[in-house]
């Protein structure tokens, strides 16, 4: 009896500490993201299930110390100027150890840098920005239809100012400046100004309702509401394929109405962004 009593005590023994093992820290995010404005900050802040000392670890090779006390609570901004990082998508994971000295490692979490990352290949900033600006300065072909005929259209859409929305990806909205040239056609000049609404969706990137005003400052004025649709990104999602339908009307002037339908690339790394 008295060794039967041994082994159970035994038991419950490892019972209780493979418990104690088990036993995790919580942690629930509440920010996560690298701001597009230079210098990029990663902005960190969550809470944990019950007061701990926090680290997190980017990409497996910079720790920051996020809170040196006992806290539930926790933040942290982290430069990131001076870190090289592989890809766009950056990987994290979180540090957090209770007052009992056990130390829990979340799953791991990523957010995304809004440049092109230094690699060990020689890609630099410069090359992305170069390129890039290429990419950004293509126009964005058309087709416009009106009582006269068909014609096609280059269209150039500059977001000027960009309002932050929480998730990162894309604006919750923006203000832009374009400027369509028309093949062939009377009035083939038009210079636009116009504000666009961005809802992101799953299934397709976003779908976008906006309204423009328009002029080729010879008499040609009005206003055209549009409606775009973001499809897919592409080159490391530094920019969105989008197509777009706008109806443009001239008020006591049917006549000089017609419908414009683009395919183009859209992305806001040029705007200025506002809060």
């Amino acid at each position: 009896m008295k060794i039967l009593g041994i082994i159970i005590s035994f038991f419950l023994w490892h019972l209780f500490v493979y418990a104690q093992q088990e036993e995790s820290i919580e942690v629930f995010l509440i920010d996560a993201y690298a701001t597009p404005e230079i210098p990029h900050t990663f902005v960190l802040s969550f809470f944990t299930s019950e007061p701990s000392v926090t680290k997190v670890k980017l990409e497996k090779k910079y720790v920051y110390d996020v809170s040196t006390e006992f806290s539930e609570i926790h933040n942290i901004s982290i430069d990131l100027s001076k870190l090289e990082f592989e890809n766009k998508t950056v990987k994290f994971i979180i540090e957090s150890t209770d007052s009992l000295g056990n130390t829990s490692i979340n799953d791991e979490y990523d957010f995304d840098i809004p440049f092109e990352p230094v690699i060990e290949s020689g890609s630099s900033l410069f090359t992305f920005c170069l390129f890039g600006g290429m990419i950004f300065a293509l126009p964005a072909p058309g087709y416009v239809n009106n009582d006269f005929g068909d014609y096609f259209s280059l269209t150039k859409e500059i977001p000027v100012l960009s309002f932050r929305s929480r998730s990162f990806h894309y604006p919750a909205s923006y203000i832009s400046i374009e400027y369509t040239y028309i093949f062939n056609a009377n009035g083939r000049n038009l210079f636009r100004a116009g504000y666009k609404r961005l809802f992101e969706l799953d299934f397709i990137k976003y779908i976008s309702p906006g309204l423009t005003a328009f002029t080729n400052f010879k008499g040609q004025n009005g206003i055209a509401p549009e409606v775009s649709l973001g499809l897919f990104t592409i080159f490391n999602n530094s920019f969105t394929v989008y197509s777009r339908y706008r109806f443009n009307y001239k008020p006591n002037d049917n006549s000089a109405n017609f419908h414009e339908v683009n395919l183009g690339l859209y992305s806001s790394f040029f705007s200025f962004y506002l809060k």
